[in-house]
């Protein structure tokens, strides 16, 4: 069921009407070798392939780039069961990978047990799936071919959905997948490019019918939104990817800069400066607040608690305790700000 294909070309029949390497090529290898984490050398991949044009660029462009990397290149496409002609349409396309000299292997949902019901039910389905076969076949990294296109719809969604600046910032080019690494390296490419890709390179490309589903959320940004916006503002979807990675780098930063300043804020034992941080302004000490529970896996305080705990840590002559979500307290007394399990039957003695 392991899918490995060669580093020669596509299938033979279209061997002749292969163009030479291309800029597409040049780019995105320059950008692993800068990126050089992104898919180290010789490391073995989980290619998931939809048989879009994405994916089948993204195909294209590793296969031919593995002679370069030492790649072990694992083909995967997961049949969401949406439409009558899934099951024809994945037969196909492990019948062209065959024909160009690998395998694919194929997972299909089981909708008897509720599996990728909806957007979010299959994308959740399609990333166990893929963290699954990834510890089976050994694969490191798994990845995908998101496009700067996607990046910028999904900042869209989520800028309307009232998103903090991580939901803007999300789509990244990788994240962890639990043990196993996510990987978009295509997000240096826009959809137009891919397609492009796909047309020189005369690879087939398999059209999901649901793509064309208006009721869902993503395509009816795509195929009403985004044109809207883009004869507004023409380079609208590059600009708002370009957006998003910068969003990005100042999310990191802002970890790195709330890291130095928790840092200065602890004492020996974890608890919080009090004091200190009452000298700070209010955004400031909502923020190192949520990230210092954020530290101890503690769900993040709604806004009105927030604001609440804030009054009172404000007069350090005050002492008393917050009950929070999945058993922790909070317990302030002299100019310490403790969280402790609500399960002990004591609370920590007046200190500092």
């Amino acid at each position: 069921m392991t899918a490995i294909l060669p580093s020669g070309g596509p299938a033979a029949d279209a061997e002749a009407d292969r163009p030479p390497w291309s800029r597409e090529h040049l780019r995105l290898h320059r950008h692993l070798l800068h990126e050089p984490s992104l898919l180290p050398q010789g490391a073995s991949l989980l290619l998931a392939l939809s048989g879009g044009q994405d994916s089948m660029a993204l195909l294209l462009l590793l296969r031919d780039l593995s002679r370069l990397h030492h790649w072990q290149l694992h083909l995967w496409h997961g049949d969401h069961g949406w439409h009558a002609e899934a099951a024809a349409m994945a037969r196909s396309l492990a019948d062209w990978v065959t024909r160009s000299g690998g395998s694919l292997l194929i997972d299909r949902a089981d909708h008897r047990h509720g599996q990728a019901t909806g957007e979010a039910g299959a994308r959740q389905w399609r990333y166990d799936t893929l963290l699954q076969r990834a510890r089976e076949l050994g694969c490191s990294h798994v990845v995908t071919g998101h496009t700067a296109s996607d990046r910028a719809e999904t900042m869209l969604i989520n800028l309307a959905r009232g998103c903090h600046r991580r939901g803007l910032a999300s789509l990244r080019a990788s994240r962890p997948l639990q043990e196993r690494t996510l990987v978009r390296p295509l997000l240096i490419f826009s959809r137009a490019e891919t397609l492009a890709i796909t047309q020189a390179w005369k690879l087939p490309i398999w059209l999901d019918p649901s793509n064309d589903d208006r009721s869902l959320e993503r395509n009816r940004l795509r195929l009403e939104v985004i044109p809207t916006l883009d004869r507004l503002h023409p380079g609208v979807e590059r600009r708002l990817a370009a957006q998003a990675e910068r969003l990005a780098e100042d999310e990191d930063s802002s970890v790195e800069l709330t890291d130095l300043a928790l840092s200065a804020l602890l004492h020996p034992d974890n608890s919080l400066k009090r004091r200190r941080l009452a000298r700070l302004g209010r955004a400031n000490q909502r923020h190192l607040l949520q990230a210092w529970l954020q530290r101890q896996k503690v769900p993040s305080l709604k806004a009105s608690a927030l604001k609440t705990l804030l009054a009172h840590l404000a007069d350090p002559s005050r002492s008393g305790s917050m009950d929070l979500a999945g058993a922790w307290r909070l317990h302030w007394q002299g100019d310490a700000l403790t969280l402790i399990s609500s399960s002990s039957p004591h609370v920590p003695d007046a200190k500092r």
